[in-house]
């Protein structure tokens, strides 16, 4: 998300914080239903100042039912259980972690920072404090070469984890790829077919039973909308009509896509 010397992370002072949710309170007061702790990894700050921020939501803005935050699975290894069960029953209820593929070799190519176990062990951790997980995979992110291997270990990272929610977004590179190949020199894109008999054979190997998926994002040329596993048929079905026939399948035109 931050990426020198555009933009760097930084934590904001705290009395700064709670000045704000004072004020946004003292504006909108019973019209704020949800609030997403933004816009970097809040789970990287101090629980200690994170359940002061929940107490103040909870003063300040009492209609307040839903407190969401992205997480980077790494951070997640300086909280125990323990201190995400304390922020569910604080207010924190949904966390956006983008596990971006399930397989080690992407994952490395990339330079995620991260490992298939080590997001699973994060993701873990956030069910068993009743926190809701909602992760994101990045369909086309192991190129032509990896493909295969990308889908198949992110439905396993998936199956073995049932996250809540799952999302798909499809790689869109800035620069045609320019800094991607200059760490990973055989890249190459995944044309749109391609990105499609991926995302089959991503979603064929998924076991999952009440995981909400959404493929909404504006990066998808195709949007699907349903519940894994009561709507996967359907789901595939318009997958593989995407493949067969894409001049029919209702596909976003690129234009559509600009982010």
């Amino acid at each position: 998300m931050y990426t020198a010397p555009q933009k760097r992370f930084r934590a904001r002072p705290a009395a700064e914080v709670l000045e704000g949710i004072r004020r946004i309170g003292e504006r909108l007061g019973d019209d704020v239903r949800r609030v997403f702790l933004a816009d970097g990894d809040a789970l990287a700050l101090p629980t200690g100042r994170l359940l002061d921020y929940l107490a103040a939501i909870r003063q300040h803005l009492p209609a307040v039912h839903r407190v969401s935050s992205y997480c980077l699975a790494r951070n997640l290894r300086r909280k125990s259980v323990a201190e995400l069960h304390e922020l569910c029953d604080a207010g924190l209820t949904r966390v956006y972690l983008g596990a971006e593929s399930g397989d080690d070799q992407v994952l490395a190519r990339v330079a995620k920072g991260e490992t298939s176990a080590s997001t699973g062990a994060a993701l873990d951790k956030l069910g068993e404090a009743d926190i809701r997980r909602s992760v994101m995979i990045i369909n086309g992110l192991g190129g032509a070469t990896l493909s295969d291997q990308h889908a198949d270990n992110s439905a396993r990272l998936i199956n073995a984890t049932a996250p809540e929610y799952l999302s798909t977004l499809v790689l869109m590179v800035a620069d045609g790829g320019t800094r991607l190949r200059a760490a990973w020199p055989d890249w190459r894109p995944l044309p749109r077919v391609g990105l499609f008999r991926e995302l089959e054979r991503f979603l064929g190997a998924l076991e999952l039973r009440r995981t909400i998926f959404r493929a909404d994002h504006a990066s998808n040329w195709l949007v699907l909308k349903g519940t894994l596993g009561a709507d996967k048929p359907r789901l595939l079905a318009q997958v593989r009509a995407a493949i067969a026939e894409p001049q029919a399948a209702g596909l976003r035109t690129a234009a559509m896509r600009g982010l």
